[in-house]
């Protein structure tokens, strides 16, 4: 009975031990796995999501696992960053983000500029601007962060002059004091309609921003009858709420989005329309 005993003993010990050293060839073997960081970004579907969608097995290899919520518009996506739906969103530039913050009190940081998106002007009439008519009509997005970024555009083709010493990333049509052409502009459309309307012929040209029209399937380099160039100071960037932009998981975002292999799929996929920046 002892014999028994101790043989049942001994075969215990046998099993926890081989049960032990399970246990640690998983952990010491890799075969279970590394923990991961969720982050859910907020973007416009082009070309901010489809620069994520890029971005994304490479943020896996340093452990994040990217969540993208696609957006229509631009209003959407700070209030979901706000309520905390989103730990990020990318889709709008500095002067915006400026103009949102002051607008609607929210406390976001920008973690990093990605990309320039060149803003451009088209027409179903005309092939150049100088062809545009006295009184023609010009049709803008109803986003007043975008309209000196838009005039700014004009006044470099000589087709208007904006007063001197005023900040041109907040010039309205109303800081117009030279208009050569006697143009006429029309605000009321949201930026999300542009391309439609450039496709129904309204008005004489119509300025639409690149992700819409890349969205649309226009080519801004080929198809705009203008486009700034890209020393535009409209960087896109990452948004976060105020003391995220220090946390390690926005750091890897902002530096992956930043790195050659995405910054050369940029140049590649886009040829120009969209502009990867580096700092």
């Amino acid at each position: 009975m002892k014999k028994l005993f101790s043989l049942v003993l001994a075969l215990s010990f046998v099993l926890l031990l081989a049960a032990c050293g399970t246990s640690e060839e998983k952990s010491d073997g890799g075969s279970e796995k590394a923990e991961t960081t969720e982050l859910v970004v907020g973007a416009s579907n082009v070309p901010h999501a489809e620069i994520l969608e890029e971005a994304s097995p490479l943020l896996e290899e340093k452990g994040i696992e990217l969540k993208i919520e696609t957006f229509q518009d631009y209003v959407l996506p700070n209030k979901a960053l706000e309520s905390k739906e989103l730990d990020a969103n990318y889709f709008q530039h500095i002067p915006y983000l400026t103009a949102q913050i002051k607008e609607n009190g929210y406390d976001f940081e920008n973690a990093g500029g990605i990309h320039i998106e060149p803003i451009g002007v088209y027409s179903k009439k005309y092939k150049d601007l100088s062809e545009l008519p006295d009184g023609a009509q010009l049709i803008m997005s109803n986003s007043v962060a975008d309209h000196g970024r838009l005039l700014s555009l004009l006044e470099a083709e000589g087709l208007i002059k904006l007063k001197e010493g005023i900040d041109k990333t907040t010039a309205t049509t109303e800081d117009v004091v030279e208009n050569k052409k006697n143009l006429k502009f029309d605000t009321n459309y949201e930026a999300a309609l542009l391309p439609q309307i450039y496709n129904n012929g309204e008005g004489d040209a119509v300025l639409i921003n690149s992700n819409y029209a890349i969205d649309a399937g226009l080519n801004p380099l080929e198809d705009s009858i203008a486009i700034e160039n890209s020393e535009s100071p409209y960087v896109n960037i990452i948004a976060v709420r105020k003391g995220d932009e220090n946390k390690e998981a926005i750091k890897t975002l902002v530096e992956v989005l930043r790195s050659k292999e995405i910054q050369d799929f940029i140049l590649e996929k886009y040829k120009g329309a969209v502009v990867p920046v580096s700092e």
